[in-house]
C-alpha cells in the first residue's frame, strides 16, 4: 500500500474540563474550574474555531466516576456540563465548527435521543454528530434502577437496535448527524465497520494503529462499504514547546502534579473498576478479573504493563497523561512529523486533539501545530462547505437498515 500524498488530515478538539492530563488542573494557568464555566467553554471553542477544527468533541458518564471520593475529589473532572445543552449554547456562538456529543444507548430514551440530536442540528445549522457509546460505567446501571450493568455482548445488541430506531426519526424528518463511534473491541470493531462514519480510537503506538485502521477498514466491505465512508481517528495528547528539552520540562512539570491516590484511582477505573490500592505500588500489574465495563481499554493496559514490564506506580504515571493514547512530547515540527506519517501510512485519518491543560494546551496546539500542518498541505486553512458532513467530505446519511427499523 503506497503512502497517501493528495489528502488532508481531520482533526477534532476532545474537550474534557480542565484537560485530558489528570493532573492538568493543577498546572498554574489551568482553568480548574472550567468543567462548570461557559465562558470557559466559548473560548475553547473559539479557539478551535480559530484553528479550523472540524469539531468540538465531548465525552460524557451518567453517573460518578469510579474510584474513592477523596481521589474524584482532585481530578476536577467529576462536574461538567451535560453535552447536548453545552453543544447548544456554542452553537449559538459559533459559525463553523462541528459539535459531537456522546450519549450512550444504554440508558436513554430513543424518541429523547433523536429529538435532541434534530434540535441541534436545526440549532447548528447541521454541524452535529453523535458519538454512541454503550456505557462502560458500571455505576450508571444503579442510577437507572437496575441491580447489574448490561453484559457485554447484551450492550451491544442494544444498541444496534437503539441506532436503528433514532436513524428512523431522522429519516422521516430528513438530514441526519454525523455517526461518530468509539470501540476497540470485537465486538466494537464490527459495529463500526457497518454503521461509523466516524470511529475514536486509543492506540497508544503506530503499529497498533495502522494494524486496526487496516482492520475496521477491511472489514466494511462486507457490510457494502467502501473505505472513504469511514474517517478513524485516535486520540493525541500533545505536549509542546519550542524545544525538545523545553516540552520534557512541560511534561515533567504535569507528571510531578500527579497525586499517587488520583493516579491510582484513575488506574483501577480503566482496569474496568478493579481495586488496585490492596497491591504494592511498585510491584507488577495483578491478574485482572475480566469485567462489564470498557474491555478494550483494560486489555490496553494488561498489554501495556506486560510488555514493558511496568510496576502499578510506572502504569499510572503512563496513563495520567492520556488513559491510553498516544502521548507526544516535543516541538511543534515533531509532533506534526508523527502526525504525518500515521497520517500517510494509514495508521489514522485524523486525530482526536486531547490537551493535557486547558485553556494553554489547545492554544499551543492551534498556534504552534496547526501552522505546521498547514504548511505541509496537511490541513486546511479555511473552512469549506455548511455541514460537518461536508466537513469530513462525507456523502449524505446512509440509508437505514429496513429490516432494523421495521423487525
Amino acid at each position: 500500500m503506497t503512502a497517501r500524498t493528495h489528502e488532508t488530515l481531520h482533526l477534532n478538539a476532545f474537550l474534557m474540563a480542565t484537560g485530558h492530563h489528570v493532573a492538568g488542573w493543577r498546572h498554574p494557568d489551568a482553568s480548574a474550574d472550567g468543567g462548570l464555566d461557559i465562558e470557559h467553554y466559548r473560548r475553547l471553542a473559539r479557539t478551535a474555531e480559530q484553528g479550523c477544527f472540524d469539531a468540538i468533541f465531548l465525552s460524557d458518564t451518567l453517573a460518578m466516576l469510579p474510584g474513592e471520593p477523596q481521589a474524584l475529589s482532585r481530578m476536577a473532572r467529576t462536574e461538567h456540563f451535560e453535552p447536548l445543552t453545552l453543544l447548544a449554547a456554542l452553537a449559538a456562538t459559533t459559525r463553523h465548527i462541528g459539535l459531537i456529543a456522546t450519549v450512550t444507548t444504554s440508558y436513554n430514551d430513543v424518541r429523547s435521543v433523536a429529538a435532541s440530536f434534530s434540535s441541534l442540528q436545526a440549532i447548528s445549522g447541521n454541524r452535529c454528530g453523535w458519538n454512541l457509546v454503550t456505557s462502560s460505567n458500571a455505576r450508571e446501571a444503579a442510577n437507572f434502577g437496575r441491580e447489574q450493568h448490561f453484559a457485554h455482548a447484551e450492550r451491544y445488541g442494544l444498541a444496534e437496535r437503539f441506532r436503528a430506531q433514532v436513524q428512523a426519526h431522522w429519516a422521516e424528518q430528513g438530514g441526519a448527524p454525523v455517526q461518530v463511534l468509539a470501540g476497540d473491541s470485537e465486538a466494537g470493531r464490527d459495529f463500526a465497520a457497518r454503521y461509523a462514519e466516524v470511529l475514536f480510537t486509543a492506540r497508544p503506538s503506530f503499529e497498533s494503529a495502522r494494524s486496526f485502521y487496516l482492520d475496521v477498514k477491511g472489514r466494511m466491505a462486507a457490510h457494502g462499504r467502501t473505505p472513504g465512508q469511514l474517517k478513524i481517528m485516535p486520540g493525541i495528547l500533545p505536549i509542546i514547546g519550542d524545544t525538545a528539552s523545553e516540552a520534557q520540562e512541560r511534561h515533567e512539570q504535569l507528571q510531578a502534579l500527579i497525586q499517587p491516590e488520583v493516579g491510582l484511582s484513575l488506574l483501577s477505573d480503566v482496569a474496568g473498576g478493579t481495586d488496585l490500592s490492596r497491591y504494592p505500588l511498585d510491584g507488577p500489574l495483578p491478574e485482572l478479573p475480566l469485567t462489564e465495563s470498557g474491555r478494550s481499554r483494560q486489555q490496553l493496559l494488561v498489554e501495556m504493563a506486560h510488555a514493558e514490564r511496568l510496576s502499578i506506580r510506572q502504569l499510572y504515571l503512563r496513563i495520567a497523561r492520556a488513559r491510553g493514547h498516544l502521548a507526544v512530547v516535543g516541538t511543534a515540527t515533531q509532533i506534526a512529523d508523527q502526525m504525518e506519517h500515521w497520517f500517510r501510512q494509514y495508521g489514522a485519518d485524523g486525530f482526536n486533539v486531547m490537551p493535557a491543560w486547558l485553556p494553554g494546551g489547545l492554544d499551543d496546539f492551534v498556534q504552534r501545530v496547526i501552522p505546521e500542518l498547514q504548511r505541509r498541505g496537511l490541513f486546511r486553512s479555511h473552512y469549506t462547505g455548511q455541514s460537518l458532513r461536508e466537513r469530513f467530505g462525507l456523502a449524505g446519511p446512509e440509508n437505514v437498515n429496513e429490516e432494523l427499523v421495521h423487525g
